[in-house]
């Protein structure tokens, strides 16, 4: 008897499947396993070959293939780079992806630890140029192919708006999402009439928000309830919403929508009216119109961010730092109240000055901000001088360079400074913030 030939190597083949739609998966014979039945038979044909089906599955259903955040692709590629595969087969090139940019980084990765690629219904491998070449060739093909479906659905869904139709998505507050369309929510629908209500009585958003807070009211779009989910912006969005009188953006226009409005428009009218920024009349004059700390300020008592605020009297702004937790969600969640903006500056820059024009690194100081501020005078020394010199941005600039965190604790009447390690700044590259 002649000898036995020599065994073909082993070729570990992983079966990549993937529908775009979740439809019809719960059926007991599906896409996905027309799919690997399939890839099975080609592998099986190649047995002499050594080709042998992995046992684990790689598949995807209900994702796109215009990107790879899918799981079992992800799952096939850390195979990949463990090198515990050595053929990816698919049914059709789109199903592993359908862009062209991906699909070449993929097969790049492919390349790089050694793994072959192969279509069984297009009939070619990677291992020779003109099966790359087919590839190249299909994939933009498929590529084109989802451009055009992507084009049919955006067109689709913009003809449906112009109609009025609700075309899915997260039904605001006092809507449901029904048969593709918004029908009322009778309990969530009187509260939005609530909001407009107060708002025209007067009460400011924040109040609002509290007021919703206070009574429980959900946010619909809050996968995760909060304590408190309502803030200033969440309730300005609600009165600004066109929705709520039965209309419906489309194309930078808005049309008349087939849902019921919540809102007679006399009243979302009268709520726009009093949105409006007040008009300023005459030129104001400001004295500084830069925060000088705007960024690192912080307050003391939530941990927020302290922002920029300002009130005009007469021909004067008189500007202010307040905590941004306090102005989204009230009193009850931040205690700080608005804080001088002057006093504050004046603070920090003399802790500045008392730093930088130390004796031991006055020099050192000196040289550092011509070296960040190069378009200063060279007849210019000492902080003072220097300071003077600089303008509001640049002042702004210096401060954030130097200051890392300015703490705010007004119960207390504390104000912390925490400054950058100055030396590894002086001693470091030019550069500003």
């Amino acid at each position: 008897m002649a000898a036995d030939a020599k065994a073909a190597p082993r070729l570990r083949c992983a079966i990549y499947t993937r529908k775009s739609t979740s439809a019809g998966l719960e059926k007991d014979f599906n896409s996905l396993d027309a799919q690997r039945e399939a890839c099975e038979a080609f592998i099986r044909s190649r047995a002499l070959e050594g080709w042998e089906a992995l046992a684990e599955e790689f598949s995807d259903g209900g994702f796109t293939g215009a990107n790879t955040d899918r799981p079992g692709f992800q799952k096939l590629l850390d195979h990949v780079r463990r090198r515990a595969v050595d053929v990816v087969v698919v049914y059709k090139v789109d199903r592993l992806s359908r862009s062209l940019v991906d699909f070449a980084q993929v097969m790049a990765h492919f390349n790089q630890h050694g793994v072959a690629f192969v279509s069984v219904t297009q009939n070619f491998s990677t291992t020779d140029p003109v099966g790359r070449l087919t590839l190249n060739m299909l994939m933009s093909f498929a590529e084109f192919e989802r451009e055009m479906i992507t084009e049919r659905i955006r067109d689709k869904v913009l003809a449906q708006r112009r109609k009025g139709k609700w075309t899915g998505g997260h039904a605001p507050l006092g809507y449901l999402g029904k048969d593709h369309r918004l029908q009322v929510a009778e309990e969530e629908a009187s509260w939005v009439r609530q909001v407009f209500a107060w708002y025209l009585e007067g009460l400011s958003a924040v109040s609002i928000a509290e007021r919703l807070n206070d009574a429980g009211v959900p946010l619909k779009s809050s996968s995760k309830p909060r304590p408190r989910p309502w803030t200033k912006d969440l309730v300005l969005r609600i009165l600004r919403n066109r929705l709520y009188v039965g209309e419906l953006h489309c194309r930078g226009e808005f049309v008349v929508a087939e849902h019921p409005a919540l809102v007679e428009s006399e009243v979302f009218e009268a709520v726009q009216r009093k949105l409006e920024p007040k008009r300023r009349r005459g030129e104001v004059i400001s004295l500084n119109p830069s925060y000088l700390v705007r960024g690192t300020l912080v307050c003391g008592a939530c941990g927020g961010r302290m922002t920029s605020a300002s009130t005009h009297r007469g021909e004067r702004i008189h500007r202010y730092y307040r905590c941004s937790t306090r102005d989204k969600r009230g009193k009850k969640a931040c205690p700080t109240t608005q804080l001088p903006a002057e006093a504050l500056e004046r603070f920090v820059v003399e802790h500045l000055r008392a730093v930088l024009t130390a004796p031991e690194q006055r020099e050192q100081a000196n040289r550092w901000i011509r070296r960040a501020f190069p378009e200063l005078p060279k007849t210019l020394s000492g902080f003072d001088e220097l300071w003077k010199a600089l303008d509001l941005r640049h002042r702004q600039s210096l401060v954030r360079l130097v200051v890392e965190e300015v703490r705010v604790e007004e119960r207390r009447g504390a104000l912390a400074i925490r400054l950058r390690d100055l030396q590894a700044l002086m001693d470091g590259p030019e550069g500003r913030p």
